[in-house]
């Protein structure tokens, strides 16, 4: 019987992705650009068959999750929703490093500036990783940017400050899947659909 595998999907542009300004809680709509990729990415995942698809409760992934054809299907799951910055919501890194030269979210005390810690996202997906596992087929995750890369950590059982070392733009694809039964990261950060006419 096959292995269900997690299909990550990170939301198209949005003007705060654009500019590199920290997006949790900030409901903002995908640009332009944004809806562009979600096409291009709805025709890359029509190729797949999903026994499930999770999205963030943030417009910018359910938007993604609707243009690519698989909003009827899903689940909102406060459980993907993006890290909660705290008072670093809408600044940018060189913005916050003016103040706090080698700061990093990933080393950051978040909790201290009103957010979630690492480990508080971790805990969350950890959550995500036990429903997908539960279904029968592949899983289609709508997500964000450093929730996602927690997630992909947590899925090879990796600390959630690990999703450092997981770079993951917007409208890209990702697969995590199985080398026999070991869990494994089969594709990363795939933007190929990107460049299709």
């Amino acid at each position: 019987m096959a292995e269900t595998r997690l299909f990550l999907v990170r939301h198209g542009e949005t003007e705060w992705s654009r500019s590199g300004q920290h997006t949790s809680r900030t409901d903002l709509p995908l640009t332009d650009v944004g809806v562009e990729q979600a096409r291009r990415l709805a025709r890359r995942l029509a190729r797949e068959r999903f026994g499930a698809v999770f999205t963030s409760p943030r417009l910018r992934a359910r938007e993604t999750c609707r243009i690519a054809g698989l909003e009827r299907e899903a689940i909102v799951t406060d459980d993907l929703a993006e890290w909660d910055y705290g008072r670093y919501e809408g600044r940018t890194t060189d913005d916050i490093r003016s103040e706090d030269p080698d700061w990093t979210i990933w080393t950051a005390d978040v909790p201290a500036a009103g957010g979630e810690s690492a480990e508080d996202v971790g805990r969350r997906v950890d959550r995500v990783i036990d429903a997908a596992l539960a279904i029968d087929g592949d899983v289609a995750i709508f997500g964000h940017g450093h929730c996602l890369r927690i997630l992909a950590a947590r899925w090879i059982f990796l600390p959630p400050r690990a999703g450092a070392l997981l770079e993951l733009s917007t409208a890209t694809l990702s697969r995590l899947g199985w080398e026999r039964e070991q869990r494994v990261i089969e594709l990363w950060n795939d933007g190929s659909h990107l460049a299709l006419g």
